[in-house]
């Protein structure tokens, strides 16, 4: 399954792209914390699931973490991912890759991008830090032009 595929079932199951509210109803704590270099990170603990998040981040940028950290839980349940820091943005790491366009996904529904503002207004609303705004899938869409045609882009 894509990774679009499974946020849009994720946000159907829990009626919500709220991260937070995702991250309660699958019984995941969180916790916020003072670091000085990482913006969060994902563990498990005697089957008790966990995400940090730095407490000196602003609010639109901890709800970005949570999201890219609940990617990293439901994407790579088994792997030990390293610690979110901002230059892990520009990451090529696939898993990173993949946890970011997750937490792009869950933050930018489609809906969001029908109400006439850019995607870089979006994003800078639903807390999506510029660098990874790239990473949203738009699905093919059309307008139209005049009474006799339909532009396809």
């Amino acid at each position: 399954m894509h990774i679009k595929s499974r946020v849009q079932q994720l946000i159907h199951n829990h009626d919500t792209n709220d991260p937070h509210q995702i991250a309660t109803q699958q019984q995941i704590l969180i916790f916020y914390e003072n670091f000085k270099n990482i913006w969060g990170y994902f563990n498990t603990s005697r089957r008790i699931m966990m995400i940090h998040v730095n407490a000196n981040l602003s609010e639109r940028l901890q709800r970005f973490v949570i999201a890219h950290e609940l990617g990293h839980r439901i994407l790579h349940p088994h792997v030990n991912v390293p610690f979110l820091k901002a230059n892990t943005l520009q990451s090529i790491d696939r898993i990173e890759c993949e946890a970011n366009r997750f937490a792009v996904e869950l933050l930018i529904p489609d809906e969001l991008l029908s109400e006439g503002r850019t995607i870089y207004d979006i994003a800078k609303i639903s807390g999506v830090p510029e660098e990874v705004v790239h990473l949203k899938k738009i699905e093919k869409q059309g307008f139209w032009h005049d009474q006799s045609s339909f532009i396809h882009w």
